[in-house]
């Protein structure tokens, strides 16, 4: 199948085979045209066609997919581009706050990518892409659907800037890590301690499904936060403290913080 000017039927035919497909020679010939849909210059509109048009939840899976391969490519796209895709990917969860939990954990994932491939990027003198805490907490005054995006966020990037790419240096890897963690990671931390004992103070029943999970997802991240590599060891397998949380000193000064540490 050539990939120029595919229909979204077409497109959501390959998804089919993608992710449902039990005929190898199908699949593979799917993957191949993923392949080709990211080094595309149609890429961006076909991703944007799958999510605005697209009839299955495997149709948004391929387009957030491939937006996560387009944004983490050795040559970045430029940086106005990628703050269109982060933008566009914002307004579209809050659009579609009842999307399937692996579509909308996958968008999540390119956020936080672009996030933090683009922490030190600099655009008319400011760090654009450290307002992401600001754009979350507009998710935090809608619906418990959309409180539960925002945690996913603030949860999914914490993850990602803990994450260790082999397939980048290092020292990058580690720049970034410790400049999110001076000056957003316990910020962070207090929000998810102070709505989760929000939420605590509500009355809780079993029966409501939207408080167990966002339950859950404040629990996360919260235990994300703790699990972050304070003192750049995690390259270190024969570390003997890999467990301990590693709180930094000036984090202690505050007695009267949200989560006691």
């Amino acid at each position: 199948m050539a990939l120029r000017g595919q229909s979204l039927a077409e497109l959501e035919v390959l998804c089919n085979h993608l992710y449902e497909g039990t005929d190898l020679a199908q699949r593979m010939q799917a993957e191949k045209v993923l392949l080709e849909l990211i080094n595309s210059p149609e890429c961006l509109s076909q991703c944007q066609l799958l999510l605005e048009q697209g009839t299955t939840s495997y149709a948004q899976l391929l387009a957030a997919t491939c937006l996560s391969k387009l944004v983490s490519r050795a040559s970045p796209l430029p940086v106005e581009q990628r703050i269109d895709i982060r933008n566009y990917i914002l307004n579209y969860v809050a659009s579609q706050p009842k999307l399937a939990p692996f579509v909308m954990q996958a968008l999540v994932q390119v956020i936080a990518k672009i996030t933090k491939l683009g922490w030190f990027e600099v655009l008319k003198d400011q760090l654009i892409f450290r307002d992401i805490t600001a754009d979350v907490k507009k998710f935090l005054q809608g619906t418990v659907d959309h409180y539960i995006i925002g945690v996913m966020i603030l949860s999914e990037l914490t993850q990602e800037m803990n994450l260790v790419d082999y397939s980048r240096p290092s020292a990058k890897h580690r720049k970034i890590a410790t400049s999110f963690r001076d000056t957003s990671l316990k910020d962070i931390l207090m929000l998810a301690c102070s709505l989760l004992k929000e939420l605590l103070a509500k009355p809780l029943t079993i029966q409501d499904r939207q408080q167990e999970s966002l339950a859950m997802h404040l629990l996360k991240l919260v235990l994300n936060c703790l699990n972050f590599d304070f003192i750049g060891n995690s390259a270190d397998e024969s570390a003997d403290d890999l467990c301990t949380v590693q709180i930094p000193t000036n984090w202690r000064t505050n007695r009267d913080n949200e989560c006691g540490l």
